[in-house]
């Protein structure tokens, strides 16, 4: 037997070419979502409108049929919100006339047709404007989003531009006091060594302060030499940073005449040479604060693995954070910090109890 053409003819009963909507729509949209959505309002349609006439005349369900319109709008479009309204009408149009209820007249009950499809088609307008404020509300945070990472992802380039700038800028720094202040040294040194001896020879008087002259222009050639060779140690290899720890502890003794430990009892190996050149940094910057603003007298290096962690510590006995860099206005607690968020790692300074502070940086293994 032939399958009977669905049209939409004055002959058609109320709902007929509603449901022929339906199907198309389903096999014009077959993913299995707008399916459910599909069988989920036409389900509720027939529910509601099966209670409706069992509810009789003193029972109203026209507000129920706002489920399914709701549904058809939010799972597919306004047009289907349209068609499920449509499709809603008739089935209460069907329900009254098979439950023979009676009016007054019949335009009452063609009349509260028109007012329940005229509700359902400002719900549907609501809905359908909610949820396009919603998709262009939606537009914008994923351009602003982009946009974000976008800049993220430059301010990090910059970033990463900047550093290298500063350790081309640190590595000629260091070049040009090995080479040009550092020979120009070693030759006032031997000038002054000439000058000693032809005042040694004349048993002169201003001997012992030539020879004065000399050790303090020797003395100034190593202190020149240290720091040209911590200013052109640019990389440090992945096993290499536990001896830079070590001979950065011993010269900053030899130096700065305090004691300077450094503990590490167990082997520790980086993945690459970028995270152990800026932890080594970071231990050279802290040195440094604690020598030039707390006044310490001991420094404490510690460099240990600690729960999946790789932890560096650097601990003082000085006079603590000045104000300024407590309030993280120090510049080289921002660098340090600078230094840490690009590899990753934890990064805190706290002030003792008992004075001095404690520096820790944490890199995730």
């Amino acid at each position: 037997m032939a399958t009977p053409h669905l049209s939409r003819d004055n002959s058609t009963p109320p709902g007929n070419w509603t449901a022929g909507f339906w199907l198309r729509l389903i096999s014009l949209h077959g993913s299995r979502r707008r399916q459910q959505v599909v069988w989920g309002a036409v389900v509720l349609v027939l529910l509601v409108g099966l209670a409706d006439f069992v509810s009789g005349v003193e029972a109203s369900m026209l507000v129920f049929y706002f489920l399914p319109v709701a549904l058809a709008v939010t799972g597919l479009s306004w047009r289907a919100g349209v068609v499920t309204a449509l499709a809603c009408v008739s089935i209460w149009l069907v329900g009254e006339t098979l439950a023979d209820r009676h009016y007054s007249h019949q335009l009452v009950r063609w009349w509260n047709a028109g007012i329940a499809f005229g509700t359902y088609l400002v719900l549907i307008w609501l809905l359908h404007s909610l949820l396009t404020l919603q998709r262009h509300m939606e537009e914008r945070v994923r351009h602003r989003t982009a946009d974000l990472t976008e800049e993220i992802a430059e301010r990090e380039r910059l970033e990463k531009v900047i550093m290298e700038i500063s350790e081309r800028e640190r590595r000629r720094i260091g070049r040009d006091l090995h080479d040009d202040l550092g020979q120009h040294l070693t030759g006032t040194a031997l000038a002054s060594q000439v000058l000693g001896e032809k005042l040694q020879a004349r048993s002169a008087e201003e001997e012992p302060d030539a020879w004065r002259i000399v050790t303090l222009v020797e003395q100034g050639i190593e202190k020149t030499r240290n720091l040209a060779k911590g200013l052109l140690l640019a990389e440090i290899e992945p096993d290499g940073l536990r001896t830079a720890l070590q001979e950065l502890a011993s010269a900053t003794e030899d130096q700065a005449r305090i004691i300077c430990e450094f503990h590490c009892t167990e082997t520790i190996r980086l993945e690459d040479s970028i995270a152990a050149t800026h932890l080594f940094r970071i231990t050279q910057e802290a040195v440094h604060n604690a020598l030039r603003h707390g006044k310490a007298k001991y420094i404490e290096i510690a460099l240990r693995a600690e729960a999946g962690q790789l932890v560096l510590t650097v601990l003082d006995d000085g006079c603590g954070l000045p104000p300024s860099a407590a309030r993280g206005h120090g510049l080289g607690l921002r660098i340090m910090a600078h230094r840490a968020a690009m590899i990753n790692a934890g990064f805190t300074v706290e002030r003792q109890p008992d004075g001095g502070t404690l520096l820790t940086c944490r890199l995730p293994a």
